[in-house]
């Protein structure tokens, strides 16, 4: 027996038949999500408030709050220097999409 679609089924449907890239943004978004949820993860274990990393990135505490929310949509900047005020560098990998694996892996270090 198949389920029936629900809200979230019919709201991406009704989307992507507007905009058939939706989709991939929709997966680009669950990836800064994913990166943002592990940061604010590091943070919470390490015990160190929003606070305080909101003064390391010289931003405000609601300013962190939102980066760290499920409906935050940040800038690579501000995902940098997140990063940072943890201790950690992002660092990019580039993959090839589905239909041009040709082309090898990027990793992409930036300046020391």
């Amino acid at each position: 027996m198949t389920e029936e679609p629900d809200f979230l089924d019919e709201l991406i449907a009704e989307r992507t038949a507007r905009n058939p890239d939706f989709p991939k943004l929709l997966e680009a978004a669950e990836r800064r999500q994913a990166l943002l949820k592990g940061l604010a993860s590091v943070r919470e274990k390490r015990r160190q408030s929003q606070t305080a990393i909101a003064a390391e990135m010289k931003t405000s505490q609601s300013s962190v709050a939102r980066l760290e929310s499920p409906a935050g949509d940040a800038r690579l900047s501000t995902i940098d220097r997140y990063a940072e005020a943890l201790g950690f560098r992002v660092q990019w990998h580039l993959l090839p999409l589905k239909g041009s694996e040709a082309e090898p892996p990027l990793v992409i270090h930036g300046v020391e």
